[in-house]
């Protein structure tokens, strides 16, 4: 099955990617008379070692047959198929290796210069670059085209995993991100914030634990370091979907904070000024804000869509933007995101 990220070239074989053989390599080297490539004792070409411990490492023509195709046998083996001229493969391999290592051995990785390597390149029919085999049982059964996001490069590691019969382990850092993550569903961001600051001081260019933790950080009424935190995540993090709406939704909490600050008023003299004139629409839009910044985010909602109500061009539509910047917040499948929208929809189209 291939995921996104490149053009295939070809229909995928069942199990396999665009074109690739179902045996391993045709006319390859052949194994000796205890599994390994001929040319050296069994392991190892000229009779070096081969380095069985090793989670990723580089193979060529020669051992490529106990490389992948033999090791597939005994766990999972992915296949990197890289060129030192291909700026793809230079973003990919790290992500990879990344991925398998936190696999914790249950994976290992081949990486496969084809350009040292073009008899392997032909006999597995690659047109283009970087391309990724796994191979399990002696043949390949899944893979993909091109320098595809952090987030399918895990799902595609756990996947492979998991058909092999083995839980997939999870890696330290997303045991933080998952319990730092179920700490801020029940609101305590300050412990959640200790946690996720951990983690950026171990991995820096963790882009969802930074937006995170500018998240917990809003809460603790600390914007400027929250903006830090965020304008600190490099541009290319953002190509990966899961993370984009991570980094957006943090960035429209920092927005809406940012703004409930400039509003006029506590909660109670705008709920005073509200009730005076219900068409008063930038009273009841700071309440909104003032309401937001205080936890209560369903209040919020109810008084934009009020406004909407009322008047929806109301200053160039300014409620139901801020209304979509609180469901950006909230984030999708939150339930005042869901409650929400389906209040907004019968406004609309009522």
């Amino acid at each position: 099955m291939l995921i996104g990220g490149g053009k295939p070239q070809g229909n995928p074989p069942p199990g396999g990617p665009a074109g690739a053989p179902k045996g391993g390599l045709q006319g390859g080297p052949q194994r000796g008379p205890q599994g390994g490539p001929q040319g050296g004792p069994q392991g190892g070409p000229q009779g070096g070692p081969r380095g069985a411990g090793e989670l990723v490492k580089n193979s060529t023509t020669q051992t490529f047959m106990a490389d992948v195709v033999d090791a597939s046998h005994d766990q999972p083996v992915i296949v990197d198929f890289w060129a030192p001229w291909c700026g793809p493969c230079k973003q990919l391999g790290p992500v990879l290796e990344k991925a398998v290592r936190e696999a914790e051995g249950a994976v290992r990785m081949v990486k496969v210069n084809i350009d040292e390597n073009p008899e392997i390149a032909q006999q597995m029919r690659i047109q283009s670059i970087p391309v990724v085999y796994a191979f399990a049982q002696g043949r390949p059964v899944d893979g993909f085209v091109g320098a595809v996001p952090e987030s399918q490069v895990k799902q595609f590691v756990k996947r492979l995993i998991e058909a092999s019969g083995r839980p997939a382990p999870e890696s330290p850092v997303d045991q933080a991100l998952a319990q730092a993550k179920q700490l801020m569903d029940a609101g305590d961001t300050a412990t959640a914030g200790g946690i996720l600051a951990q983690v950026v001081q171990h991995d820096p260019q963790n882009a969802v634990a930074r937006a995170r933790l500018a998240r917990c950080l809003i809460a603790g009424g600390d914007a400027k370091r929250a903006k830090q935190t965020l304008d600190a995540i490099a541009p290319e993090k953002l190509k990966d979907p899961a993370v984009a709406g991570e980094v957006g939704a943090a960035r429209a909490a920092l927005d809406l904070a940012e703004s409930a600050g400039k509003a006029a008023g506590s909660i109670e003299v705008l709920k005073q000024k509200v009730a005076g004139d219900p068409n008063d629409h930038q009273a009841r839009l700071d309440l909104a804000l003032a309401l937001y910044a205080a936890g209560n985010g369903d209040a919020a909602v109810d008084e934009l869509i009020e406004s909407i109500r009322r008047n929806r061009t109301w200053n160039e539509e300014a409620a139901r933007k801020q209304l979509l910047k609180l469901f950006e917040a909230f984030g999708n499948a939150d339930p005042r995101t869901v409650a929400g929208r389906r209040k907004l929809s019968s406004v609309l189209f009522s």
